[in-house]
């Protein structure tokens, strides 16, 4: 029987402790898509315990507390610190066989050295082994980053953000790093009049730029793209429930925007439209600069109205959606491709039902011109857990070349998420190995540890280009 958390965690064959070991395990890390905080990394806090760093934003961990009946004054709620640790600690023996289990003892091995269990019995030492740890420099936010041998980090920006703690940043002489990523969806957000106006007055002061027509907003927009660019962006980003791919004219777009500045009410057919058009002048923007464009697909967000009014978004209420993706998304990528403006783009599905779909599309896009120029990106949000990211690696194997695939990412708020890297890399390892050893692929440890270490962190280099 192997023990919890050894060395050889998830790897079931010697094949794939060596592949493992020899060619994944000492690799940086290049974190291109994540919503870490720029000024925590930039002025280099120090959290003042685990629950800090550890418990606030963690949707994955208060879902498991709700679910485990802890009242919400412990989760979002004004309970203390460490009442909400010592809540944590009594949930997390309830996790087994969840990946919060795995996660949770991996972070606490990895950053802290403890391989004890985090329950009741042990919850007080290490709250407070933890706390004095993270007094030290060794395990500021920078020395976190380091610790897990992090290269790159790409945050996640909305245009009007000033990028002032990236500016901050890049003056330094870092190991690392920092750079934003376009984050447009607020900008196309037509659902709700009142909000995008209210966006497109700050919009208005950022860029110094009056906004009454539809060609001011796309130059208002545009300047900040550009603004992006000049401070070290290479990647932009959108979280939507599908993509969205209507007809329309320009003149129609014009028409819909006047509505929408003077708050006039539009149509359903009119909200589609308006979005479509906008993803198509990101895109268009995106190729103009060779960045790489992400899609992050298929979430139903703010399920829960009554905790929606309690407490607000992004507060752990949204699921998996069973939105229609392949009709729009081969319009939108074949509408750009057909006009040479289709950049690099990745493409990630919340809905396990669509592994098939992404992995058969890229293939439609995938035009010889840049080593897998259409990714289908790594397991997210629900799905990267061993099962679901075990289903993507396979899925890409049978359907398009797993060899070109950029790797992990952590999309997380937390600075010690990154064993998430580490995860990825052993089922990798895991898989290969098991194939090696059951005579499906060749043994030739060189050659396939070449391609190990392709997908733990070459492909991403030179993908990305930061």
């Amino acid at each position: 029987m192997k023990a919890f958390l050894d060395d050889n965690f998830l790897l079931n064959t010697k094949t794939a402790e060596q592949l493992y070991h020899s060619y994944s395990k000492h690799l940086p890390i290049i974190d291109y898509h994540n919503h870490l905080i720029p000024e925590q990394i930039a002025n280099n806090v120090k959290f003042d315990n685990i629950s800090q760093v550890w418990l606030h934003g963690d949707h994955y961990k208060w879902r498991a507390m709700r679910a485990n009946g802890v009242n919400e004054r412990y989760i979002t709620g004004d309970a203390s610190d460490e009442e909400k640790f010592i809540k944590w600690a009594e949930t997390v023996p309830y996790t087994l066989r969840n990946p919060l289990h795995h996660w949770t003892h991996l972070e606490l091995q990895r950053y802290f050295g403890i391989t004890d269990l985090l329950s009741p019995k042990t919850a007080a030492k290490i709250y407070a082994d933890t706390g004095a740890l993270l007094q030290q420099d060794s395990h500021s936010v920078r020395g976190l980053l380091k610790m897990m041998k992090v290269e790159v980090v790409c945050t996640t920006d909305d245009p009007i953000d000033s990028l002032e703690f990236h500016q901050q940043f890049a003056k330094e002489k870092e190991s690392f790093k920092m750079l934003p990523a376009f984050r447009p969806d607020k900008a196309m957000n037509s659902d709700d009049i009142i909000a995008l106006n209210q966006y497109i007055d700050k919009l208005e002061a950022v860029s110094d730029i009056q906004i009454n027509s539809l060609g001011d907003y796309l130059n208002a927009l545009k300047t900040r793209h550009d603004f992006f660019a000049a401070n070290g962006c290479k990647v932009s980003d959108h979280g939507l429930e599908q993509i969205y791919a209507e007809d329309y004219t320009e003149q129609e777009i014009v028409t819909i925007f006047e509505k929408i500045r003077t708050k006039k009410e539009i149509s359903p057919t009119e909200n589609l439209k308006f979005k479509s058009a906008m993803l198509i002048y990101f895109a268009e923007w995106d190729h103009e600069k060779g960045w790489v464009q992400q899609y992050h697909l298929g979430a139903l967000r703010n399920n829960n109205a009554r905790m929606h009014r309690l407490i607000g978004p992004d507060t752990g209420w949204d699921s998996i959606g069973d939105f229609s993706q392949a009709r729009a998304l081969s319009k939108f990528l074949n509408k750009l491709d057909n006009q040479d403006k289709l950049t690099k783009t990745i493409l990630y599905n919340l809905n396990p039902a669509d592994n098939e779909l992404i992995a058969t599309m890229i293939g439609n896009f995938n035009d010889g011109s840049i080593k897998g120029k259409i990714q289908f990106g790594s397991a997210w949000w629900f799905l990267d857990q061993k099962d679901g990211m075990t289903k993507q690696i396979n899925t890409l194997s049978n359907m398009g070349l797993l060899s070109r695939l950029v790797g992990m990412l952590t999309d997380s708020r937390s600075f010690l998420s990154f064993p998430r890297h580490e995860y990825f890399r052993r089922l990798l390892c895991d898989i290969f190995g098991q194939d090696i050893e059951k005579g499906e692929i060749p043994h030739d440890i060189e050659w396939v540890g070449k391609i190990i270490t392709d997908i733990s962190y070459n492909n991403a280099k030179e993908y990305f280009e930061f």
